[in-house]
C-alpha cells in the first residue's frame, strides 16, 4: 500500500497556488513542490495541521492510502 499525496487537488479546489500556501504555511515553495510530487518521506503532524488549516481540509482530504496495483496506473 502507498500514500499518495493529493495537495494539487485541493490546491485546484482552493484556487490557490503554491506560492500563497506556502507563504501561509511558512514553509518553503519547493517543500510544497516536493510534498505535491509525493518525493517526501514524511511531514510533520504540525506542518500538516498548517497545511490543512491553510486550506480548510482535514488531512484525509490530501493523502490517500492507496493499493500498490492501482499506484502503478
Amino acid at each position: 500500500m502507498q500514500i499518495v499525496v493529493r495537495l494539487d487537488v485541493m490546491l485546484a479546489r482552493r484556487k490557490m497556488r503554491s506560492r500563497e500556501l506556502a507563504e501561509k504555511v511558512g514553509i518553503t515553495e519547493q517543500n510544497i513542490s516536493l510534498l505535491k510530487s509525493g518525493r517526501v518521506r514524511g511531514v510533520r503532524f504540525e506542518t500538516l495541521a498548517r497545511i490543512c488549516a491553510a486550506l480548510d481540509c482535514q488531512p484525509g482530504d490530501l493523502l490517500e492510502a492507496v493499493p500498490d496495483s492501482e499506484a502503478a496506473q
